[in-house]
């Protein structure tokens, strides 16, 4: 009597995945960003907001001081006063700004009791922009952006997209005719294009930015459901659903669906991906998330100026190298999560 125990084909996708390095790498990458945009208020120093006008341009590595001062319009968010050196003389705190102006201030106005609660010394790790806004802060808030723009947005187009296709690849005839005319109509323009023109008619903002990436890039899920319900729709156990006198929708959702998840979760991954390259593009011509919100392209938008001019290329640079990095772990991913569903590689 055999023992041998039957994996389901999710399991033996799942223990292919683990055995591709790359795949394991990448997916570890991608959690760590997931991570730091869900903890980013608790480890970034700044809003992704405040601005420290004395402290403009400056270079990666920078160390400043502060002062906190007591904001009444604003008890929780203090305001910020730049000094290069500061002293305590009975209630009065005496303080050069960085041109080495001298000033004063009551004990009183600042925050907290001592010097450790009103005075802090922050390294700029990547440095701060033309409004001298933390650029460690605004790339991790950026990565939040990002993110939600890909999980969204293509939480959309997979609704969209699933749904057409599976209409047309279960139903054929006239249904199949009329959603392929619309998928050759969409497809026949650029999708950044189409981005573009949805954003316009929508109008900027962040959420406007969601929806008009969701409504551009559905076409593929679409054509691919298709193609994957005009095979699973002639299977045996598809038949009997119609023996056993099932409605269309529980066979399209809880039977067809269900055996066609692989190749969705691997275009899903790709869609997530062009999402976030989208989103930048959007944020780099003014039609996507608005200032003053951290956006990756909207960082790039910022910096590409000082490219010409030689100087602070850190600007431009990191968020690049950001956005390429989230690209790459999402596109390596999904080859993997590709190769792990694909039964010609399945080995037991």
């Amino acid at each position: 009597m055999s023992t041998d125990r039957v994996e389901s084909p999710s399991r033996l996708a799942l223990r292919r995945l683990r055995k591709n390095t790359g795949a394991v790498i990448a997916m570890v990458v991608l959690t760590v960003m997931v991570i730091a945009a869900i903890a980013a208020p608790w480890i970034t120093p700044f809003d992704p907001t405040t601005q420290i006008l004395e402290y403009s341009v400056k270079p990666a590595g920078f160390r400043g001081t502060i002062l906190f001062k007591k904001n009444p319009a604003d008890p929780e968010t203090p305001s910020i006063i730049a000094v290069s050196d500061w002293q305590l003389r009975s209630d009065t705190v005496y303080y050069r700004d960085p041109a080495g102006e001298p000033y004063s201030i009551a004990r009183s106005a600042l925050v907290g009791v001592t010097g450790d609660d009103f005075v802090a010394t922050p390294t700029f790790w990547l440095g701060t922009d033309r409004f001298g806004r933390d650029m460690f802060t605004r790339l991790i808030y950026g990565m939040r952006v990002s993110l939600s723009v890909g999980l969204i947005s293509e939480s959309i187009a997979l609704l969209i997209g699933i749904i057409l296709g599976a209409i047309a690849g279960y139903y054929r005839g006239w249904a199949d005719d009329v959603i392929m005319w619309l998928v050759n109509v969409v497809w026949s323009f650029p999708t950044i294009l189409l981005v573009v023109a949805f954003s316009v008619l929508l109008g900027k903002g962040y959420w406007q930015t969601f929806v008009a990436i969701g409504i551009s890039s559905w076409v593929d899920i679409a054509r691919i459901v298709r193609g994957q319900f005009f095979s699973i729709r002639e299977q045996e156990y598809i038949e009997a659903t119609r023996a056993l006198g099932y409605g269309p929708t529980r066979t399209i959702f809880r039977h067809m669906l269900l055996n066609a998840t692989g190749p969705i979760i691997v275009l899903s991954t790709a869609g997530f991906a062009t999402a976030i390259i989208a989103e930048a593009s959007l944020s780099f011509i003014g039609l996507g998330v608005q200032p003053p919100t951290a956006s990756w392209g909207q960082m790039i938008k910022d910096g590409y100026g000082y490219i010409a001019l030689g100087t602070n290329w850190g600007m431009t640079l990191f968020p690049s190298i950001a956005m390429a990095i989230g690209v790459l772990v999402l596109n390596v991913f999904g080859d993997g999560l590709r190769d792990a569903f694909d039964p010609k590689t399945s080995q037991r």
